[in-house]
């Protein structure tokens, strides 16, 4: 029987795991990709010596969506399972400064940054974030489903929208980051994917109706509609048609959906699916990450190689046991 604990540190491993193979893919084409690298990737790699955000980076090496994820769990822990808006955007500002003196390409994102630097300047936190459309939360919003059940849909809606509408407060990017934390909550609850994704899609129904309504496609049909395209088809087929048709930009309402996807597509093996999303082009690593984490939730960390776990910690210098350890420690099934 897989335990909470592991189902919650596969969340966060996968999370990692998936980031990390995504790193060196990330912002390049298909093409491009299976150029380099072949259709699918077989494992880590380093990033190419001209890669546009990754030159330079080993193999292994995890991007701002584990970072900013943890620096979440951070907040979460810190407050006791609040999250402060003015005390994310702070970190948030201070990691990027770290960050920026490392010599790293790997900054902000546009609607982060553009929120930040309101909620700095002194602009309420409930508008700060009014046109925050991108994946943002929904890459760094696994720890909220860890630290929180999902047994009422709409409780863990608000969890979400108070660590994600300083910078994404757009009923687009919140249905996105709440169908990524419900899937996770429910993973870490004892569902299998199936049942995660329904939570996923119940849950975007939910957010889509919070914070400032933008012209956007529906994430909760889009995730329906992308898990029925890819049911049953191929690897390399299921990667040229989240590419292709599903989309894999920044968008919320092209990136979760792929994640689920491929999630739907590789059901039963999560290292695979790790593997699928780092390959479709794109913002593949927040991709990749997505998907590892509901996958790394529903089947515990078990399902990922030892080496692989042990690699991502490693090259990271993670302390994922003890993150998910006082996450858990905030969780209360409802």
């Amino acid at each position: 029987m897989t335990t909470t604990r592991s189902r919650a540190l596969g969340a966060l491993y996968g999370l990692a795991i998936g980031d990390a193979l995504g790193m060196p893919t990330q912002m390049l084409s298909r093409p491009q990709i299976t150029a380099l690298f072949g259709p699918v990737l077989t494992g880590f790699e380093d990033a190419p010596p001209d890669h546009p955000l990754a030159a330079g980076m080993r193999a292994g090496a995890v991007t701002d969506d584990t970072e900013q994820a943890m620096l979440l769990a951070r907040v979460l822990i810190d407050g006791d399972g609040r999250a402060d808006p003015g005390e994310l955007a702070r970190r948030l500002v201070a990691w990027e400064d770290s960050m920026r003196a490392r010599g790293s390409l790997d900054l902000l994102g546009p609607s982060t940054k553009r929120a930040v630097a309101e909620v700095i300047a002194g602009t309420d936190v409930a508008e700060a974030g009014r046109f925050g459309t991108t994946n943002g939360a929904a890459m760094r919003v696994a720890p909220v489903g860890v630290a929180f059940g999902s047994g009422d849909l709409h409780a863990l809606v608000d969890h979400v929208v108070e660590t994600s509408m300083v910078t994404h407060n757009t009923g687009v990017a919140l249905a996105g980051a709440a169908a990524v934390a419900a899937a996770v909550s429910a993973g870490v609850g004892g569902a299998g994917v199936a049942d995660a994704v329904r939570q996923a899609e119940a849950a975007a129904r939910i957010a889509a109706g919070r914070g400032h309504w933008v012209a956007a496609a529906d994430v909760a049909a889009r995730i329906a509609w992308a898990c029925d395209l890819v049911d049953g088809l191929p690897d390399e087929e299921v990667c040229e048609i989240v590419y292709r048709l599903v989309g894999t930009s920044l968008a919320t309402q092209e990136s979760v959906p792929a994640a689920f996807a491929i999630l739907w597509a590789c059901r039963d093996d999560p290292w695979r699916a790790c593997l699928l999303a780092a390959s479709v082009g794109g913002d593949c690593d927040t991709i990749a990450a997505m998907a590892g984490a509901v996958a790394g939730a529903c089947h515990g960390v078990d399902a990922f190689p030892a080496e692989v776990r042990e690699t991502v910690t490693r090259v990271n210098d993670l302390r994922l046991d003890d993150v998910a350890d006082r996450l858990l420690a905030l969780r209360e099934e409802v």
